[in-house]
């Protein structure tokens, strides 16, 4: 393809790309909140909700929001507030229509970093619809994930134009991008790396790199051509010396050139680090044994979801120290491998060597070894990482069958078999997210031992007066973990509202026992006391409240209708 058509096919593959996303996301318009994150996030947070204002701007640059300090993200759900209300669908559409930027981004980038049209259209297709990315965009608490990737997709173009034509402008503007991609998730740390790996292939400034593949690629020609790296050179010992010696200058100073985006990477690790010490689920809970086991064996767990991402859910339970050892064993045996191969085969296969590490290091974030939450793994940490994969797995195929003489037939129905599976798999993984309840039902159907499922079901069965199945919800949940303090405040509630106030107290006191500073749980033990005719130790509950939160305006409230009441009896007993 010769690269005037190559520029007549872009606007035709943008269009199908963008297509493509709408087809599977678009049912995504006409779902609810569901009951996870999204009313921390957006429905059930004041600053939020009260859209973009003075105050509102400040509250979401100074304070910490669901343990992370994402302010562009905190803003962007204030602008959506702003515009649609609690309309959830137009919170959905700005999530969909952010992945649909994304992928055009994406596409984009690697036709100008690489030159191969079809290759890159097809990373960004799968890119586009595979099911493990359905999670990003149709949970609308997962905002940080498309916008982050926003801001990463044009520091990558950015980055590209900089290289072409370095200058002090162009480097700023990569470090603005950069900066802006952290304030909207920290997950970005990673891209200083990402950019020493592209430095080595595609954008080809590494020595070694450039020893090996003496000519760039050019914009003219076929896509084979172009995209297909020149044979390993092989030279003399003491030139080999040479080159070596000279990639060791070239390395440094590629990494010297990217010091201050290291610095800003550190900068917002230290931010995220104190924002998540108090986080649910903290490394203080797990031993690092554990963690490390379960990073492996996660690691290996995306790249077979890649391949078969069926029995997707919103919450797989972190399996501690009850893993299997065929799996470990299975784990590092794939990694270890696919690492070694990616090294060995660096100078004839720069996109493998690229595409695995690609995935290696923007996955080490979220990998679980500083483990947030209670989950082993997630399927929105794939959400950047895997795009590497895609690279490797599509450049490595093209590359093997460039001997074929139906090549180009056989990869163009393969291609499309393969994005038609994805988008029926993504657009039936998006249904789920049509409310909290199919979503948590689908959860315990394709999981087991899901405390959080079973919590989230029950929450949104007791918003529904569907009392006797959230209480059985709840229990469950509390059988499978018996230290959740948020699951047993939500029984005691559901118990007080069947008006079993003794099991009730049980519970309250039980959540308070796990987080004493939790004042909507202790409002409502004073509130079960009083009802059981503890006057004394209500107040004494209320009065603790006001300590940890002087502002509380139940228990204030609570401790005025006390002492009035008592005023008023007194006044009967004197005038009698």
């Amino acid at each position: 393809m010769t690269l005037t058509s190559s520029r007549a096919a872009v606007p035709i593959i943008c269009v199908l790309l963008a297509a493509i996303t709408f087809a599977v996301f678009g049912q995504t318009l006409s779902h609810e909140f569901v009951n996870y994150d999204d009313n921390t996030y957006v429905y059930a947070n004041p600053a939020v909700r009260g859209g973009i204002t003075v105050h509102g701007t400040e509250w979401a640059f100074a304070h910490v929001h669901s343990q992370n300090w994402h302010p562009l993200t905190t803003l962007s759900h204030m602008l959506d507030c702003q515009i649609f209300g609690l309309n959830a669908g137009g919170h959905h559409f700005t999530n969909v229509l952010l992945h649909t930027v994304v992928v055009l981004l994406l596409f984009l980038v690697l036709f100008q970093m690489t030159g191969a049209i079809w290759r890159s259209g097809f990373v960004a297709a799968v890119f586009a619809i595979h099911p493990l990315h359905v999670e990003s965009v149709a949970w609308i608490a997962e905002r940080k994930d498309v916008l982050s990737a926003l801001f990463f997709m044009l520091t990558l173009a950015a980055y590209t134009s900089y290289v072409r034509n370095r200058s002090i402008g162009r480097y700023v503007i990569v470090s603005i991008l950069f900066a802006l991609g952290l304030m909207s998730k920290p997950m970005l740390v990673t891209v200083p790396f990402v950019l020493l790996l592209l430095d080595y292939w595609p954008l080809g400034r590494s020595q070694r790199f450039a020893a090996a593949n003496p000519s760039p690629p050019r914009r003219g020609g076929s896509e084979r051509q172009r995209a297909t790296p020149h044979p390993p050179l092989s030279p003399s010992q003491g030139e080999r010396k040479q080159v070596r010696g000279f990639d060791r200058v070239v390395v440094r100073k590629l990494v010297v050139e990217k010091m201050p985006w290291f610095l800003l990477a550190a900068a917002s690790s230290v931010a995220t680090i104190v924002a998540q010490r108090q986080a649910t689920g903290s490394t203080e809970e797990l031993p690092l044994s554990w963690r490390a086991e379960n990073a492996l064996v996660a690691a290996a767990t995306y790249i077979w979801q890649t391949l078969w991402p069926a029995n997707l859910a919103v919450f797989y339970p972190h399996p501690e120290n009850q893993l299997p050892l065929w799996q470990m064993i299975l784990a590092v045996g794939l990694l270890a491998g696919l690492t070694l191969l990616a090294v060995m085969a660096r100078r004839r296969f720069p996109y493998f060597f690229t595409g695995w590490f690609w995935y290696l290091i923007m996955l080490l974030p979220v990998i679980g070894l500083v483990q947030v939450g209670l989950q082993g793994h997630a399927d929105r940490y794939t959400y950047l990482p895997q795009i590497g994969l895609c690279i490797m797995a599509t450049w490595a195929i093209a590359g093997l069958t460039s001997g074929w003489r139906a090549r180009i037939i056989t990869l163009a129905c393969a291609g499309s078999a393969v994005l038609v599976a994805l988008s029926l798999c993504a657009w039936k993984q998006v249904g789920y997210w049509k409310n909290s309840e199919t979503l948590w039902a689908h959860a315990l159907a394709v999981t087991s031992h899901n405390d959080v499922a079973h919590a989230g079901l029950g929450g949104i069965l007791l918003g529904r007066g569907k009392i006797d199945e959230a209480i059985s919800n709840f229990r469950e949940a509390l059988r499978i973990r018996p230290n959740n303090q948020e699951v047993h405040r939500s029984l005691a509630q559901a118990l007080a509202q069947e008006g079993n106030m003794t099991e009730a107290t049980v519970h309250w006191e039980k959540a308070l026992e796990l987080e004493p500073e939790d004042v909507t749980a202790r409002d409502s033990l004073g509130a079960g006391l009083v009802q059981q005719g503890r006057l004394v130790e209500a107040v004494a509950q209320w009065q603790q409240s006001l300590q940890y939160n002087p502002d509380d305006g139940n228990a204030l409230s609570n401790l005025g209708w006390v002492l009035s009441d008592a005023l008023r009896r007194w006044r009967r007993i004197t005038t009698r």
